[in-house]
């Protein structure tokens, strides 16, 4: 196909793309079958098929968009490959990568991996009665696997360093960039600023740690899943960012809207992890409502440029204000 075909007909483009890759994915199929682009994801393509034949594995391609938005935080489709081959070699529940994608195979920047079976939509896991085992034991499994994330060894991994400082000036300079004048969030900048934890020895962080990213079956999580924020830095963030208000989805429980603070942190610090401190984790809480908020305002431009102008980018930039009221919250309750 020449590239006005690309452009309209893109998934009969990618189906041709991938069946060229069945020698390597599995040489005993004859083809794929079933492909869909899977909803979900705020910057990258996430698409599912399965082979025609042979083991009939259900695979999972990871893809760039054709037209990358610019000004991205994502590590890029090579590193997040790198990060969760290295990841799962540790022990950590992570997606197991077939094949990285080559200019060679004409289908763009990403990777094919094997499908985890399971739920992701948190509603589903908050509600329905066959993940009521999976629910009770959701703080002290999440606690556990965060332990081995942070003991990863992060050495050559091409991701960034950030210092929770770093993190927080980069939202401040991208909150004036995107954003409008908000009160609310000049006040938290600030309130985070006078109050910064002192950086603690750096560890391979997920980034984006928190429901919606956890494939989940009755028995608890099968595996962490998008590695695209992955960095080096404070461990806390991790536990922060699982906590915030915007990831408990209606329930009153702090940890992803299933468990208590202190079974994440009893669960994290007897798989080895470095004691925790609530006050640094709180801090990344607050943090994170923040972060929400400017990446909400970020949404709001791509739709205003008409970048994304999907369904699901418009519903998620009308609710900045949500991130409002938590900041409101939490910084009455610390002048308390």
């Amino acid at each position: 196909m020449n590239a006005a075909q690309d452009i309209l007909h893109p998934q009969t483009t990618l189906e041709n793309g991938l069946a060229r890759l069945v020698p390597t994915l599995d040489p005993a199929a004859q083809g794929i079958k079933g492909l869909r682009r899977l909803s979900g994801g705020a910057s990258q393509e996430t698409w599912s098929f399965q082979m025609d034949g042979g083991q009939g594995y259900h695979l999972i391609l990871r893809r760039e968009p054709a037209a990358a938005r610019s000004g991205g935080t994502g590590i890029g489709m090579a590193a997040e490959a790198r990060v969760i081959k290295r990841v799962a070699a540790a022990g950590v529940p992570a997606p197991q990568i077939e094949h990285e994608l080559t200019p060679d195979d004409g289908i763009g920047a990403g990777f094919v991996m094997l499908r985890i079976d399971g739920e992701a939509l948190p509603h589903r896991i908050l509600r329905d009665d066959s993940y009521t085992p999976a629910r009770a034991k959701l703080a002290r499994q999440a606690g556990k696997i965060l332990a081995r994330i942070h003991q990863s060894d992060p050495t050559g991994l091409p991701i960034p360093v950030l210092s929770p400082r770093e993190v927080l000036d980069d939202l401040g300079h991208r909150h004036r960039a995107f954003g409008a004048a908000r009160p609310v969030f000049s006040l938290a900048l600030r309130w985070l600023a006078e109050n910064a934890p002192e950086p603690r020895g750096p560890k391979l962080v997920h980034g984006d740690f928190r429901m919606g990213n956890l494939m989940f079956g009755p028995e608890g999580i099968r595996g962490v899943l998008d590695w695209e924020l992955a960095h080096i830095g404070d461990p806390m963030a991790d536990m922060g960012w699982l906590c915030m208000e915007s990831w408990r989805f209606g329930s009153a429980d702090p940890v992803g809207g299933l468990g208590r603070r202190e079974d994440l942190f009893a669960g994290y610090e007897a798989a080895g992890g470095d004691p925790v401190d609530p006050a640094t984790v709180r801090w990344w809480e607050i943090l994170s409502a923040l972060r929400w908020g400017v990446i909400i305002e970020e949404m709001a431009a791509w739709v205003r440029e008409g970048t994304d102008t999907s369904v699901e980018r418009h519903v998620i930039a009308r609710r900045a204000s949500e991130t409002e009221a938590i900041l409101l919250l939490h910084l009455l309750e610390g002048a308390a």
